[in-house]
């Protein structure tokens, strides 16, 4: 049974490696063997597949922030159409990645359209939807969608897409994580010690629009919170050199770490990160965070003027019951000044710390609602396999 997976970025990755584990898993059950190849990180190479380019490093959010990338992606599409051609798949698997994904699967209903084409993590566009045309080209191309968010779901089987709620992969992630004092005692802290993480990037552009300002904050909040340890998770070695440099400009003891997520977060007192899947991440293991996203003004002038650019969230935590769980700064709110006064709220009231931790629980029942103790991946694993079989 052959199998392609397309994704892009780090998280993209991360949920490729977390799926194809599964699929593994269940062929073997199964009897069934299985050839995964695809797009994606070492995550996925790691789980098994055979990967054709790495595109962690290759995504970007924004009109002037892509253009750097619009060449790798043009040489890595015709990379996978190639190896598409000749190494015709069972089914393909497009998870996020939206318009990479898009083109290879109108590269497909083109050329090969017997083969399924399942999208599982689509874009959030029923937050919102800055081009119609690209949901009607995402509908044109899906047999089946497998979504991450109720919602999510609803949205494409309201577009003409048959769709299904398979409950959020993170879930498993988070079944056997390390106890807190388990972390600490990993990472050498003491009881008295407050553990704080900067985590501002997945994309090269991220370094430029938020590290800067998450180092200022961190100034900050160490001339006013005593027995601070700061630590920098790095999620590409490629960008180490840049935040190495960045940090010893901004004379702060910044830990770097490299290691699993699982170890380092269970440990903190607290988070200042980017919009994305690690605000999941940290809100299982409720842990506090603020969370900032700015991009090139340009971006955003022309974002909010001629595309309406209006989101309810932007941070998944906050998704997932479309509630103020957590503070969110984008843009212009993305202040040095906003920043610590959240922060040292989160950090030193007691009350917010409380009212944070019952709201996280209340996400977290939510997102456990409707799975009956299936996982997210056992699920869309046996979709992959039953819609092969039609």
């Amino acid at each position: 049974m052959r199998i392609f997976i397309s994704t892009g970025e780090v998280s993209g990755d991360l949920q490729g490696g977390l799926l194809t584990e599964s699929l593994l898993g269940l062929g073997k059950s199964l009897g069934l063997e299985m050839e995964i190849s695809g797009l994606g990180g070492q995550k996925m190479a790691t789980a098994g597949v055979n990967l054709i380019a790495d595109t962690t490093a290759i995504g970007s959010v924004g009109l002037l922030e892509s253009l750097p990338f619009i060449i790798p992606t043009w040489r890595v599409q015709r990379l996978a159409k190639k190896h598409l051609r000749e190494n015709l798949p069972d089914v393909v698997v497009l998870i996020d990645y939206l318009g990479p994904n898009l083109s290879i699967g109108s590269f497909l209903k083109d050329n090969f359209p017997d083969i399924p084409i399942i999208w599982y993590i689509a874009p959030q566009f029923w937050v919102w939807t800055p081009m119609e045309q690209n949901v009607n080209q995402l509908v044109n191309v899906t047999d089946r969608l497998l979504a991450i968010f109720p919602q999510e779901a609803k949205f494409y089987e309201d577009k003409g897409v048959s769709s299904t709620y398979v409950g959020h992969p993170l879930l498993e992630k988070f079944k056997n994580n390390l106890s807190r004092d388990e972390a600490r005692s990993f990472l050498g802290l003491e009881s008295e010690q407050r553990a704080i993480a900067l985590i501002p990037a997945s994309r090269k552009q991220e370094l430029k629009y938020l590290l800067p300002v998450m180092l200022e904050s961190a100034q900050e909040i160490a001339k006013q919170v005593d027995r601070v340890k700061f630590f920098l998770p790095v999620s590409l070695p490629q960008y180490r050199p840049e935040i190495e440099s960045m940090i010893k400009k901004s004379g702060l003891d910044i830990t770097l770490y490299d290691g699993n997520s699982l170890e380092l977060f269970p440990a903190l007192d607290l988070a200042i990160t980017k919009s994305g899947t690690v605000n999941l991440e940290l809100a299982l293991l409720k842990i506090p965070q603020v969370v900032i996203y700015k991009v090139n003004p340009f971006t955003i002038w022309v974002g909010r003027t001629f595309l309406k650019f209006s989101i309810p969230y932007m941070s998944m935590a906050n998704l997932v019951l479309m509630e103020n769980i957590v503070p969110e700064l984008l843009q212009e709110e993305a202040t040095v000044t906003n920043i610590l006064t959240e922060s040292l709220d989160l950090l030193l009231n007691g009350d917010r710390q409380k009212s944070t931790q019952k709201d996280y629980q209340r996400m977290i029942d939510s997102l456990h609602q409707g799975n009956q103790g299936i996982l997210a991946t056992e699920k869309v694993a046996q979709e992959i396999i039953n819609i092969t079989k039609k």
